[in-house]
């Protein structure tokens, strides 16, 4: 979501006075007209109903001054000031939709996002857990744990009086330099559409409305707002799309958000093939689809192309579903019926995710040792182990001195920028860093690396050097058994990160650091890939992510063994930015409002397919994950079974230490092309003992092998042979494959046989 920093507040605060001005309808008193009499019976309150009978009798029984007020979303606050327009607005909100208490139908109050309740620049921040990064959760290749992280949050959004999260973040990343990346799950459909599907399930299991966003292309914050994303539709279904309508599928997400930029020209929150022929049509979807706050740009266009709720009508440059649609809908321009279906399928949503029955209310009891301990296994198991050389991890509790260097790891852990942060409880543990308005300010949450080292060994000698002066840093390594040095990129929402090289002279600190000491660790804490040219002088590196509330445990934990490291990437790291579809990134930072197209010419070959398709070798492969202990893969066979194609295969631990594998199936066609040489096709994360052998089965997703054919709106897959694979990461480490022929088949646009 887009949030103006503090320079335009005043600005911002005139359009409004002047857009109440102008429009009277708008102010407190909302389409002021007489309000009628209750109703003597509700029917629609009967939870023995289903949702769609109870929408309809709702709707029914409103006035259209009470269908106008659903589809016209606020800001719930001015920047931390309770909003004097809307009192019953939560502070520190994202959003704010005025309930119908004649009927029954309570307000939507909306928080941010992904990684826990968020705040808003301002005073009066709340505190929450924040779970790592999506990044981090996407790495753990668990639907468990990202079930669990999405309940854990939405827990605390309904205790803290929010009904609507504005969570399920699910872009791919084709731009590794995009600021947002860390809110997202990595670069394959396959796996961002399920684990987000998982996020946003365990969210709305609190009877909360999840969305699923940016629906679609918003691949990259330079420019955002006013970018065409160009690219073949067809090519679009097998990527993006499809890792949303998966997560879709997987969760029955509430509600879905449209994106800033423009699809092959219109803007997505006004595109008919985008969300009324795909998303509606297609994919069968019976929620409601509001726009990114600031992503709105017509009255009539928006709403018969498919929007159906205009968010936070401040940050467009018009309440374009106030009074314009009310006069739009009385001239015909935008039907009643289209209106009622507006209003329908928000009603509708609110009955079938249990916000009306389930009232919230701000206040509710937090259990923040509990939550944090679902942050911090978040992000243990989301640390990705990129390598390890002379198994110089983990480090033995006996180690007799340590030098912990740079990152601020002796204040705390880094969070990425934007609408999505989350303030810890506590406090912000390292002050004054730039930015400090938006997307700042620049937040490190309250745990502290170095304390957590200095408990996993009590009896070393643990010694911290900020990292300032490299020269010094190498001296104090230097006297160290180990030297642990921390390295950090900020990114966030508006802020793409220029380069992929790490920022503010680190890459110089880990040369001088690695050259006084052979045992240097280099943890990073990044938004998304970074590239190494200082690698082969350090033995080992951990990926830690944006590890969340309790992420200075989680790393100490992971680098002393109390934890073995199962997390794999969920995106490649390349060598260079010359290995990218775009070496260079579109558009200009310093021209947000410039209109400018991104050619998306790769198409559906995302990340490691492009990597395929043009025979690079990245830095580290989509899928690579190192552990403590070893793993072997064997039995690997194919059955159809009811239409679908079936694994199965064993997995054992061949080494000394217990742990978990991610076995990763690839599949290949042999008597035809797709758009790469390979996509994942399905996984499996597996917990063994020393020695131990686990036999797994796991069911092929049908439309990972089958092309789109955008003229049918079908799946189609031809009859031939399919080579899989199964190894540890897209390189294909440890391999073993199989070859299996299948019949031809055709599925609906739902991934249905016909």
């Amino acid at each position: 979501m887009h949030r103006k920093n503090h320079a335009a507040a005043a600005a911002r605060t005139a359009l409004v006075a002047a857009i109440a001005a102008a429009f009277p309808l708008l102010t407190s008193g909302a389409f002021a007209a007489p309000e009628p009499a209750e109703p003597a019976q509700k029917p629609w309150l009967d939870p023995s109903l289903d949702a769609d009978q109870r929408a309809r009798l709702a709707v029914q029984a409103m006035t259209q001054q009470e269908k106008l007020r659903w589809v016209l979303g606020y800001f719930g606050n001015d920047f931390g000031t309770k909003s004097k327009k809307h009192p019953d607005a939560l502070h520190q909100s994202a959003g704010y939709i005025p309930g119908t208490p004649r009927l029954g139908l309570p307000a939507l109050f909306e928080t941010d996002a992904a990684q826990g309740v968020a705040s808003q620049a301002g005073p009066n921040v709340r505190e929450r857990t924040a779970l790592p990064s999506g990044l981090a959760t996407a790495s753990t290749w668990d639907p468990q744990v990202a079930h669990a992280g999405g309940a854990m949050i939405g827990a605390e959004a309904r205790a803290s009086g929010f009904n609507v999260m504005l969570a399920g973040g699910v872009n791919l990343q084709r731009e590794p330099r995009n600021g947002r990346n860390f809110e997202y799950m990595g670069e394959d459909p396959l796996l961002a559409g399920i684990m987000a599907g998982e996020a946003i399930k365990g969210v709305e299991s609190n009877k909360l409305i999840s969305t699923l966003k940016h629906f679609v292309l918003n691949d990259q914050e330079t420019g955002r707002f006013e970018l065409d994303a160009r690219i073949d539709k067809a090519a679009l279904r097998m990527s993006d799309l499809l890792a949303m309508e998966l997560a879709l599928e997987r969760s029955d997400a509430g509600s879905v958000m449209c994106s800033y930029n423009r699809l092959n020209g219109p803007y997505a929150c006004e595109h008919p093939w985008l969300l009324n022929e795909v998303l509606k049509r297609d994919w069968g979807f019976r929620g409601f689809v509001m726009s990114d706050w600031g992503a709105t740009h017509s009255t009539v266009a928006a709403a018969n192309g498919g929007l159906d709720q205009q968010s936070g009508h401040e940050f467009d440059k018009s309440p374009y579903f106030g009074g314009a649609l009310e006069e739009a809908v009385k001239t015909g321009a935008v039907p009643q019926k289209r209106l009622d279906d507006m209003v329908t399928r928000i009603v509708r949503t609110m009955f079938a995710k249990g916000v009306v029955d389930n009232p919230v209310k701000p206040g509710g009891a937090i259990d923040f040792a509990a939550n944090g301990a679902v942050s911090r296994q978040t992000a243990e198991e989301g640390m990705v182990l990129l390598k390890n050389e002379g198994r110089i991890l983990p480090l033995a509790n006996t180690v007799r001195t340590i030098a912990v260097i740079g990152g601020h790891a002796d204040a705390g852990v880094l969070s990425g920028g934007g609408s999505s942060q989350v303030y810890p409880r506590g406090g912000i543990a390292v002050k004054g860093l730039l930015p400090a308005t938006w997307p700042g300010p620049v937040v490190y949450y309250p745990s502290s690396p170095l304390r957590a080292i200095q408990a996993q060994a009590p009896n070393a000698k643990v010694v911290f050097d900020d990292g300032r002066d490299p020269a010094r840093a190498a001296r104090v390594a230097a006297g160290a058994d180990a030297a642990l040095v921390f390295a950090n990129q900020w990114i966030g929402e508006a802020n793409d990160a220029q380069t992929l090289a790490l920022p503010d002279g680190q890459e110089e600190l880990i040369a001088s650091v690695a050259g006084a000491n052979a045992r240097t660790v280099v943890v990073l804490q990044t938004g998304g890939p970074v590239t190494m040219p200082w690698l082969a002088r350090v033995p080992a590196v951990l990926q830690a992510w944006y590890p969340g509330t309790s992420g200075g445990e989680a790393i100490a934990n992971v680098l002393f063994g109390s934890v073995n490291p199962s997390g794999h990437l969920p995106a490649t790291f390349p060598q260079s930015e010359q290995q990218l579809p775009r070496p260079k990134l579109d558009g200009d930072p310093k021209n947000p409002e410039l209109q400018f197209t991104v050619d998306y010419h790769e198409g559906a070959a995302v990340g490691y397919k492009w990597f395929d398709l043009k025979g690079h070798k990245p830095l580290f492969p989509f899928g690579h994950g190192l552990s403590y202990t070893t793993f072997a893969y064997s039995g690997l066979s194919g059955q159809v079974k009811d239409g679908r194609l079936h694994l199965r295969f064993k997995v054992t631990n061949t080494g000394n230490l217990a742990g978990k594998d991610v076995a990763q199936v690839y599949a290949s066609p042999l008597a035809t092309k797709w758009e790469a040489p390979k996509r994942l096709a399905a996984w499996s994360k597996v917990a063994l003992q020393p020695g131990e052998t686990k036999e797994v089965e796991v069911a092929v997703e049908p439309r990972v092998l089958a092309m789109f054919d955008e003229k049918s709106r079908t799946w189609r897959r031809p009859k031939g042979k399919i080579r899989l694979t199964l190894a540890e990461d897209a390189a294909g480490t440890g391999a073993t494959s199989v070859t299996v022929e299948l019949p031809a088949a055709t599925l609906d646009a739902r991934g249905r046989a016909r």
